[in-house]
C-alpha cells in the first residue's frame, strides 16, 4: 500500500495566526509536524501544502517538499487535495493522509492504526479518536460519537451525547484524516455542507451527504495547537519529554 501524507499549513488562522511559523522549543510547529511524520517512516513522501510564501520559505529551508496552493480554500482537506492533484508522486497513491499542521507530537503508532483501518477494502475514509474525561464543554475540543462498528454518526464542538440518565463516554476527534485517493477528490467536489457552516467542521460535509467515516480508537492524545495557551502547555509538554 503506497501511503502518502500531506500537511496542510495556511497563515491566516482566526484563533492563532501564524501558526505554523510560531516556534515549540527551537522549530517551527509545522518542522516538528513534518519531522514527526517522518520518522515514523509509514510514508513514500510527505508533502507540506501552504498558501502563504512565508510558510513555504520556512519549509523549505528545512529541506521539506512544499508546494504553494490557492489562498481560496475553506477547509484544510480542499487544499490536500490540490497538492494531491498537482504532485505525480500522488498519482499512484493507495491512501492519502492529511496530517494537521497543528499536531506536533503525532506519532508513528496511531498512524499505523490509521493506515490499518484500510485493510478493510470496504473503508473509504478513516480518522482518530481517543477517550477523554475532562474538557467535554470545551468548543475547541471536537466531540465524536459512533455506532458499533466504530462509524462515526456525528461530530460536534458540543458535548455529544448528552447525559441524561448513565455514565457516558467521551471521544475526542484528532484531525487527522486518511482518504482512498479517488475518495478525496469525492470528497471536495461536494458544495460545502449546512453543518459543516454550523460547526465549522468539515467532516460533517461527509455525514451529510451519506459518506462513512471510520473512527480509529488511540491511547494517543497529543497536543492539537489550536490557540497560543495551547502552544504553552505543548511547550511544557516538550520540556518534561526531554528532561
Amino acid at each position: 500500500m503506497k501511503v502518502i501524507a500531506i500537511i496542510p499549513a495556511r497563515y491566516d488562522s482566526t484563533r492563532f495566526p501564524g501558526k505554523p511559523l510560531a516556534k515549540l522549543g527551537n522549530k517551527y510547529i509545522i518542522q516538528h509536524v513534518y519531522e514527526q511524520a517522518q520518522k515514523s517512516g509509514l510514508f513514500a513522501e510527505i508533502i507540506v501544502g501552504t498558501d502563504d510564501q512565508r510558510i513555504f520559505e520556512a519549509v523549505d529551508g528545512f529541506d521539506g517538499k512544499v508546494v504553494l496552493t490557492s489562498r481560496q480554500h475553506k477547509s484544510g482537506t480542499d487544499r490536500v487535495a490540490e497538492v494531491c492533484a498537482k504532485m505525480l508522486c500522488c498519482n499512484n497513491a493507495d491512501v492519502i493522509i492529511n496530517v494537521q499542521g497543528d499536531e506536533p507530537f503525532i506519532t508513528e503508532k496511531p498512524l499505523r492504526k490509521l493506515i490499518e483501518a484500510f485493510n478493510d477494502r470496504s473503508v473509504q475514509v478513516a480518522s482518530l479518536m481517543h477517550e477523554i474525561n475532562a474538557d467535554i464543554q470545551n468548543p475547541n475540543v471536537v466531540k465524536v460519537v459512533c455506532d458499533e462498528n466504530y462509524y462515526a454518526l456525528y461530530f460536534s464542538r458540543s458535548p455529544i451525547p448528552y447525559a441524561r440518565a448513565s455514565k457516558v463516554v467521551y471521544y475526542k476527534h484528532i484531525g487527522v484524516y486518511a482518504f482512498r485517493r479517488e475518495m478525496l477528490f469525492e470528497f471536495v467536489k461536494l458544495p460545502e455542507s449546512k453543518l459543516e457552516k454550523i460547526e465549522k467542521l468539515e467532516q460533517l460535509r461527509l455525514l451529510e451527504n451519506g459518506y462513512k467515516i471510520k473512527m480509529v480508537l488511540t491511547s494517543y492524545k497529543g497536543i492539537g495547537i489550536d490557540t497560543p495557551q495551547d502552544l504553552e502547555k505543548a511547550e511544557k509538554l516538550l520540556t518534561d519529554t526531554h528532561r
